[in-house]
C-alpha cells in the first residue's frame, strides 16, 4: 500500500516518519508540501510531530488551516486513511477532523521519556496487529498533549470506540482525561495520538512495540 508524509514548516519528525514507513511497507512514502492542493492516490497519509509554525497561536492552529488540510479532509471523506501523531494529532483537532482538544501539559512542563500504552480498541484499521487491553511501549515528546473534551463529548467517544489508546500503568504524562492518548473518528478512517511509534519499530529503537500500527494500517500484518 502507498503512503505519504505531510511536511509543513517546523515539524521535525518527518524524516523518522519516512524512514519508519520506508522500513515497514519497503517503499518510500511520497512527501506533500503545505501548499499542495492534490494528493495523489495513497493508502495512508501521515502528518508527523514537530512544532509546525513554531506552534503560534495554539498548537496545529496555523498548520490546519494551510490549503493542504483541506485536500486531506477531502481524502479522508472518501475513505483513506489519516493519521497525526503529536502535532499531527494537534492539526487533526484544530482542523475539526477529530474531536477534542489538546491543551498543556498540567505539569507546564515538556515531557520527553518512554510510557505504557493501553490498546483499549483493537477493532480499528490502525490496531488490528494488537490484542485488545495489550500494554506496548512508546516515547513521548510534547509540551501541550493534554487532552481535554467536554463532558458530553467524553462520554460519546467512550460509547462508541473512539478511545484507541490509553496511557497504562500510571504513566499518564500530561494529565489527559481518561487517560487518553490517541482516538478515532466515528467512520474509523482517521487516528490521532500523542505517542511516538515510529520512534519505536526495530531493534535498534530498543524495541519494536510501534510497529504494529503502521503494519495495520498499511494491511501488512501478515507480512
Amino acid at each position: 500500500m502507498k503512503s505519504a508524509v505531510v511536511q509543513l514548516p517546523g515539524l521535525n519528525r518527518d524524516r523518522d516518519m519516512i524512514a519508519a514507513l520506508t522500513k515497514i511497507s519497503g517503499q518510500a512514502p511520497v512527501t506533500i508540501w503545505q501548499t499542495e492542493t492534490e494528493i495523489p492516490d495513497v493508502d495512508l497519509i501521515v502528518i508527523p510531530g514537530g512544532f509546525s509554525y513554531g506552534d503560534y497561536l495554539r498548537c496545529g492552529a496555523i498548520a490546519a488551516r494551510m490549503p493542504v488540510l483541506q485536500a486531506i479532509r477531502e481524502k479522508a471523506e472518501k475513505g483513506v486513511r489519516v493519521m497525526g501523531v503529536c502535532n499531527g494529532f494537534q492539526i487533526l483537532v484544530e482542523a475539526g477532523m477529530l474531536p477534542g482538544a489538546l491543551m498543556r501539559n498540567t505539569s507546564l512542563k515538556f515531557v520527553c521519556r518512554e510510557i505504557k500504552l493501553e490498546v483499549v480498541n483493537n477493532q480499528t484499521s490502525f490496531t488490528a496487529a494488537y490484542d485488545k487491553g495489550q500494554i506496548i511501549r512508546c516515547p513521548v515528546a510534547h509540551h501541550d498533549g493534554n487532552y481535554f473534551a467536554d463532558a458530553e463529548t467524553l462520554k460519546q467517544i467512550e460509547a462508541n470506540g473512539q478511545v484507541v489508546f490509553r496511557y497504562a500503568q500510571g504513566t499518564n504524562p500530561n494529565g489527559s482525561l481518561n487517560d487518553i492518548a490517541g482516538v478515532i473518528n466515528e467512520k474509523g478512517n482517521v487516528l490521532g495520538m500523542m505517542p511516538h511509534p515510529e520512534n519505536l519499530i526495530e531493534a535498534a529503537h530498543g524495541g519494536s512495540d510501534g510497529r504494529g500500527i503502521f503494519a495495520s494500517a498499511l494491511d501488512l500484518i501478515a507480512a
